[in-house]
């Protein structure tokens, strides 16, 4: 929304929130995330058109288009646990702008910017028209498609732009808002349920290749190839091309396993079960792929980690964000604490708040001591002292500049490093002196 207030000066914005410390939040100096160009966004046009309130009634009351972009997680109870989205939150935000238009006689755009499973729309248009006699309504969907850590420029410069909708008034008034700075070429009308669709497609495809080049890697592994080349022949091919051909520990994030699962179950609800197996493998080898590296840890330190002290690398769930929601370092390090390992932790955007929320949500830390067992620190180089290993989780470009000959002699011999991200110069580190493991190479 940031993004629509800076482009379209002449467009008021009010972002609106239940919560009165996450809207307070919004309006400090610093913001309650990490995103590079996001601030100087926000700083722009805070207070000139872009409005953080927990006011309900009169933004909702005097807007055109009511954009609604709440959380939809997977469910953790009930029919369709941990696959189907959890659509509370979403209801009850459609619900609340519906006890706000009772009475309202006029016409509104409903914009489903969340990611929603198909169909969702039809619920949408249900509870407002139950609710709102007087309410002309069309519902568009409006799915975003930014990666985070790259956020910002995904919005400024998008690939395309996803409207979808059956009223041609309601599409062309939410394309005449991105054509201020998106050429028509990149932006792509539909009907609702095929953008609803296509949204958890696109997460599903990306995690998808992820996990088919992971999967790569475990052969590189065995037979001494190197994944790395093995992308770059990949890459060459036009048809393939070279996005999401990285390997690493696993994919992490609110959004690619989520709506990956959401696939899932919307296939076995609909009784396609080859469907559904086949997206259920991409889960299935990110998790392998994710295991696959906490047990090489375990082995190539002789199977016993008691009382040793591991460096940690990252713990976001990738570079340029401070969000650590599903990141692959929380169930390796959940890994690496169960054989009894002392963890020195260095993330240069996720607070330790933020790194103990994430395991305690997960029951993580239940019999272990946070307080002696996960040490954070401000410095990756302190972080090192006395440790016996480094783990790199995350592919921070700082990692590539450290100083690992200074951190080679602080720590206990031998030195291992595990490289979850194959960013680092391996023969380099092994002149320094450790012994260096890294996905997709043969050890």
């Amino acid at each position: 929304m940031a993004t629509i207030a800076y482009k379209c000066p002449s467009i008021q914005v009010t972002v609106l929130d239940v919560d009165h410390h996450k809207i307070q939040s919004w309006n400090q100096e610093e913001l309650p995330v990490f995103e590079p160009l996001l601030n100087e966004l926000v700083q722009q046009t805070r207070n000139r058109n872009l409005f953080f309130s927990t006011n309900m009634q009169t933004p909702i009351l005097e807007a055109d288009a009511i954009f609604i972009a709440v959380n939809t997680p997977s469910k953790k109870y009930g029919q369709g646990a941990n696959k189907a989205c959890d659509l509370s939150f979403f209801e009850s935000a459609v619900r609340s702008v519906a006890q706000i238009l009772q009475t309202f006689k006029g016409h509104k755009i409903i914009v489903e910017k969340s990611t929603v499973p198909v169909k969702t729309a039809e619920m949408v248009e249900e509870i407002l028209e139950s609710n709102c006699p007087d309410l002309s309504l069309h519902v568009v969907s409006n799915p975003e498609f930014l990666a985070q850590g790259t956020a910002v420029n995904d919005l400024l410069h998008p690939d395309r732009v996803l409207i979808g909708g059956k009223n041609s008034f309601a599409v062309e008034a939410l394309v005449n808002v991105y054509t201020q700075w998106v050429p028509k070429s990149k932006i792509i009308t539909t009907d609702v349920w095929s953008s609803e669709l296509a949204k958890l497609c696109c997460n599903a495809m990306l995690a998808q290749r992820i996990s088919s080049i992971n999967s790569i890697s475990a052969i590189c592994e065995k037979t001494g190839a190197k994944v790395n080349e093995v992308a770059q022949v990949l890459a060459s091919d036009s048809r393939i091309g070279s996005s999401y051909l990285k390997t690493g520990v696993g994919f992490g994030g609110s959004c690619l396993a989520k709506d990956t699962l959401c696939l899932v179950y919307i296939s076995e609800f609909l009784g396609l079960h080859e469907v559904a197996r086949y997206w259920s493998s991409v889960i299935e080898m990110n998790n392998f792929q994710i295991n696959r590296f906490s047990n090489l840890i375990l082995q190539a330190m002789n199977n016993t980690l008691k009382e040793k002290h591991i460096t940690i690398l990252g713990f976001s769930y990738k570079k340029n964000t401070s969000d650590a929601r599903e990141s692959p370092a929380i169930h390796v390090c959940n890994s690496l604490l169960q054989e009894g390992a002392t963890l020195h932790i260095y993330d240069p955007k996720v607070t330790r708040q933020a790194i103990l929320k994430e395991m305690n949500e997960r029951k993580f830390l239940d019999f272990v001591s946070a307080g002696k067992q996960m040490l954070t620190f401000e410095d990756p180089h302190e972080a090192a002292k006395g440790t016996c290993a480094v783990v790199v989780l995350t592919e921070w470009e700082e990692f590539k500049q450290l100083d690992y000959q200074a951190m080679h002699r602080t720590m206990q011999r031998p030195c291992f490093l595990f490289d979850g991200r194959n960013i680092l110069d391996h023969f380099l580190m092994r002149t320094i002196g450790f012994k260096v493991f890294a996905i997709g190479n043969a050890s």
